[in-house]
């Protein structure tokens, strides 16, 4: 009893340690704290610590590889140059401006991930806003929200999808029948909150631009290297390969192109990195495995399952409600491995899996310590010298989840029933 009560103090400190950074210490230390605290306290196995550390090699991949794509977009100014295509395209509006960079946000995030859309159009939208002369966080939420909201559209779409059905992963046009429509609602619910909510922003005037500068060479070959990467994503995801290899890949040769033409030093780009994250996650997987050693997540499974044989619609919008909540307490990473273990344990009908994953991929639009792109998001913004609190985010994710979530899972029941 001891033993377990040890491992949850210190996965509850050195999660409200990510969540709430004391003494303004970034997110990775308080991970990374409480994993080696398990292990000086010989509370977990160094063996199963190491493992539980490899199992998000494929994770790790994929956000270097997102990183590369992005910083050197950045410094390509490839961005600026979408930035000034896109306020030309609203011609003075603000309101057709977010609708604009919306449905950008949506695209990216169900080809490229959330993860993509927190990092890679986090300083893209920053840019349009510049150019626009408008105030930046009405759009810069948009970044936020969407990565969350459209991260079930297609697998690729967030790496949590993968990690939570696992072998297990329906075929792309199962997944489709099942999704479609709960993402179609998730998105259009929460297109409707954010334009209610930021409307008195959306009131003001857009800049006008009269001449789009033209692509560098250098930016064209990013947005080259992007699209790839997409195709390269898309053609994993049907083969239901790992995503982390091939968007590394894509990252690490599209930098090395860019500099060895333009004849640049590495550095710059490698400086700029927010590489803090990886330590985080792997922080965060090792909190997991001192959790799973508690047989709290035996017990969980053996719990849904039992429901689940019971009454599977009940336990399905019970399910999607508590995990939805949930992520915002520990995050979806840690939950995402959690609502794994149990569903593969339990092996839960399809229906309540399903509703786990929209719980997973749209809860943490509530609050900001919900997802990893939200704190990848977060860490965009500090970049470029913006900052959203807490209490900011809560507010408004107040008004945007619950209607999305439910709406969402008022859709998986009618498509799965």
């Amino acid at each position: 009893m001891l033993f377990n009560s040890a491992i949850w103090i210190i996965a509850a400190a050195a999660t409200l340690g990510v969540i709430a950074r004391p003494w303004n210490l970034p997110e990775f230390v308080w991970a990374v704290m409480g994993a080696t605290m398990l292990l000086l306290f010989n509370l977990l196995p160094w063996r199963t610590a190491a493992a539980a550390v490899g199992e998000g090699t494929d994770v790790y991949l994929f956000l270097i590889g997102m990183m590369l794509l992005s910083e050197v977009a950045r410094k390509e100014r490839l961005f600026d140059w979408l930035a000034t295509r896109a306020v030309r395209h609203a011609r003075g509006s603000a309101k057709r401006l977010f609708l604009i960079i919306y449905v950008v946000g949506a695209l990216v995030t169900a080809f490229l991930s959330n993860d993509a859309t927190a990092v890679v159009m986090t300083p893209a939208v920053y840019a349009t806003t510049r150019a626009a002369q408008v105030e930046p966080l009405p759009y810069l939420f948009i970044c936020a929200f969407i990565a969350n909201a459209a991260s079930f559209v297609l697998p690729i779409a967030n790496p949590a999808n993968l990690v939570v059905f696992g072998g297990q992963m329906p075929a792309l046009w199962d997944w489709l029948r099942y999704f479609a429509g709960p993402s179609l609602a998730a998105i259009l619910a929460t297109y409707v909150a954010l334009r209610l909510t930021q409307r008195r922003a959306l009131d003001a005037k857009v800049a006008a631009i009269e001449v789009t500068p033209p692509l560098t060479p250098g930016a064209t070959l990013a947005a080259i290297g992007i699209a790839l990467t997409v195709v390269a994503l898309l053609v994993a995801s049907a083969f239901d390969r790992p995503l982390g290899l091939p968007t590394f890949c894509a990252g690490a040769c599209l930098t090395a192109i860019v500099l060895v033409i333009a004849r640049k030093s590495p550095l710059p780009v490698l400086n700029d990195i927010s590489w803090g994250v990886l330590p985080l996650v792997a922080g965060l997987f090792v909190l997991v495995a001192g959790l799973n050693q508690t047989g709290v997540l035996s017990a969980l499974a053996r719990n849904l399952h039992d429901a689940a044989a019971v009454s599977p619609h009940a336990t399905s919008w019970i399910a999607g409600i508590i995990v939805a909540v949930g992520t915002n307490i520990v995050n979806n990473l840690p939950l995402g491995l959690i609502a794994a273990t149990t569903n593969h344990a339990a092996r839960l009908p399809a229906q309540v899996a399903g509703a786990i994953l929209i719980g997973v991929d749209l809860g943490p639009n509530l609050s900001v310590t919900g997802s990893l792109a939200t704190m990848l998001w977060l860490i965009a913004l500090r970049r470029e010298s913006e900052n959203v609190t807490l209490h900011q985010f809560l507010k408004l994710g107040l008004i945007v989840m619950p209607p999305a979530l439910l709406l969402s899972l008022l859709a998986f029941s009618a498509m799965s029933s």
